[in-house]
């Protein structure tokens, strides 16, 4: 699929950019470039991989020019850049526009002009039905890539995007919060123990962009079907997981959180196809005809739903224990929370 082929991966150094390396570095792929401006994580990847495949740039996708600077002879991008954290982008919503809107313009308009074969833009649950400045400002970068998507020819440049929910253990979520909290003794902060989300692994996402890669059109949001749970049974997951006696403490809602996630809505469910494992979302092909939306009209909604983290499976405790004990970062944390119970026990022996 990538032999002899260049990839590009923005925001690169984080969780989706190593768990890509780790599925790609050891096949017949010719390079793979990291783009991003964190020049610390990038020597911390240099060291852990030691691989001449892999190539590093110091940029950013807010400057268009150290991004064609990177771009020259890529032949597939992953565009996975991006200001994430929601509580940062409500606090600093026009930073979320520069990284997330016109960062993501930028990416598209080198791989255009570089002759890029194939972009694939990462978004998240967050963008549909928005309520938050991170889930807005993803949302308006579906609508620039899939406007942009309208402006070339699909012989030349591909442009599609994916779509997922919470990936687990990733930087700066939930799950590490609860170790951490769990290993310093303190209470385990709960938002809201009713809130659901969705459950994905990074090797999950990393499926989803490969699945975009080989079946999206352009134009196309691909979605991948996810399970989730309540963040209450999530919590009480990994207390018996690590076998902790710490209080679950509920906090409140915090700046721009739902009660539940949605990956397709009302409107794209209408228009969905259903491939088994994912959703194929097509792009609207009308264009500045007005005609067409005043006399013609598109099919009703009625009620048709939403597919969200109220209505899709939704995981018991043993169930998350279950996926949780599939993940590599999971399996190493309790083996250390153990040597560590285990050496705490030997001292008290003594």
């Amino acid at each position: 699929m990538f032999k002899d082929k260049i990839l590009m991966i923005t925001g690169g150094t984080g969780s989706f950019g190593n768990a890509v390396l780790k599925k790609f570095l050891n096949t017949d792929i010719k390079e793979i470039r990291i783009f991003s401006r964190d020049e610390k994580k990038q020597d911390d990847m240099r060291k852990l991989y030691k691989n001449d495949k892999i190539k590093f740039y110091i940029g950013d996708v807010r400057d268009i020019a150290s991004v064609k600077n990177a771009i020259h002879g890529v032949d597939y991008i992953f565009h996975a850049a991006a200001l994430k954290q929601v509580p940062s982008c409500e606090f600093f919503p026009i930073e979320a526009v520069k990284t997330n809107i016109l960062g993501t313009d930028n990416v598209l308009t080198a791989a255009i002009e570089c002759g890029v074969k194939k972009v694939i833009c990462l978004s998240t649950d967050k963008a549909a039905y928005p309520i938050n400045a991170m889930g807005i400002s993803k949302a308006m970068m579906e609508k620039v890539f899939v406007a942009k998507s309208k402006t070339v020819s699909p012989d030349r440049t591909v442009i599609c995007g994916t779509r997922y929910g919470n990936v687990m253990a990733s930087r700066g979520s939930v799950i590490p919060l609860f170790i951490e909290q769990i290993k310093s003794g303190q209470p385990l902060t709960v938002t809201n123990p009713g809130m659901t989300r969705f459950l994905m692994s990074l090797e999950e996402a990393v499926e989803l962009v490969v699945f975009a890669f080989k079946n999206a059109e352009s134009g196309d949001i691909m979605v991948q079907k996810s399970p989730a749970s309540t963040i209450g049974d999530l919590a009480q997951a990994i207390k018996e997981l690590f076998n902790a006696d710490n209080e679950i403490k509920i906090i409140g809602t915090r700046h721009g959180e739902k009660l539940y996630e949605t990956l397709l809505t009302k409107e794209e469910y209408l228009v969905a196809q259903d491939m088994g494992g994912f959703f194929r979302v097509p792009a609207d092909k009308r264009d500045l005809n007005y005609d067409k939306y005043f006399v013609e009209g598109k099919k009703e909604l009625a009620t048709q739903e939403e597919y969200n983290s109220h209505n899709t499976e939704i995981l018991n405790v043993e169930q998350i224990k279950e996926k949780l004990l599939q993940l590599d970062y999971i399996k190493k944390e309790l083996h250390y929370f153990n040597l560590d119970e285990a050496v705490a026990t030997r001292e008290l022996d003594i």
